[in-house]
């Protein structure tokens, strides 16, 4: 048995939220890039992200603009290469995520994420949905070969824009930028996932994109109960049960070992 102190902003909701995970059935949660600041990788919209340090960044992940324009194709898989993804390790919330999953009560893990940290911090590659792909992975924008990253950004020396080597078609990291079209079936998973559940947790995300931030309507319209676990306030957090501030490497683990006690593990 965990011993438990709630040293939090707000232990009223801590408590509440610690209540309704004990005692869910099926938990799903949604994750943004506020889990993985902890492993050295900046989120977007807080106050030191990266599109509020550099507007002009946010333009870069435009995907008319990148298949339009060869030079910034150039900028962005120079980007992609020095990426802070590469070198980060999971941290304390992807490892407490993953112990979540270990209990049985994780229903799936829907992640904005494409760093792929959820995965090495140790849940199942098959309960992460990736709803915003993947950086781990290149597709050619004409033939649909995916290839391992790596080996793209390895030409990157040689080539400024590494063409498709079945096709000759233009390559793009295998996620979505904005004015790209989500993948239905992958949409579709996540919604059931949301459907599905008795509680669903939203960390460490602005709740601001969607379809992906609806996804809390489906839980809700399914009488699931909301948790949101943010720095930042959310569209959704005066429909929450609880809403917790507080940072996501500690209140994550503590909610964790409460549904860990509950099971008995």
């Amino acid at each position: 048995m965990t011993t438990h102190t709630t040293p939090f902003a707000d232990p009223e909701d801590f408590e509440r939220a610690a209540e309704l995970m004990a005692s869910a059935g099926r938990v799903t949660v949604l994750t943004g890039a506020g889990v993985s600041t902890d492993s050295g990788i900046p989120d977007f919209r807080g106050p030191q992200g990266v599109w509020t340090k550099d507007p002009g960044a946010e333009a870069m992940a435009d995907f008319d603009t990148y298949m339009g324009d060869v030079t910034v194709r150039r900028q962005v898989w120079l980007a992609r290469r020095a990426h802070e993804a590469w070198n980060a390790e999971p941290n304390a919330a992807h490892r407490a995520l993953a112990a979540l999953a270990g209990t049985g009560r994780l229903r799936a893990l829907i992640t904005q994420n494409i760093d792929g940290l959820h995965q090495r911090g140790g849940t199942p590659a098959d309960e992460v949905i990736e709803v915003h792909g993947t950086m781990l992975w290149v597709r050619c924008m004409r033939c649909g070969l995916r290839t391992p990253a790596e080996e793209v950004l390895a030409r990157l020396d040689e080539e400024s824009d590494p063409k498709c080597l079945r096709c000759g078609g233009i390559q793009k990291s295998d996620t979505i930028s904005f004015g790209q079209r989500l993948d239905p079936d992958v949409i579709e998973r996540a919604a059931q996932a949301a459907r599905e559940c008795d509680v669903f947790v939203a960390v460490g995300t602005s709740l601001s994109v969607h379809p992906v931030a609806g996804l809390c309507d489906v839980a809700m319209m399914a009488r699931a109960s909301l948790v949101v676990i943010n720095a930042e306030p959310t569209p959704y957090d005066d429909f929450a049960s609880a809403v917790l501030r507080d940072p996501i490497g500690d209140v994550v683990p503590a909610l964790v070992d409460r549904v860990k006690d509950a099971v008995g593990d």
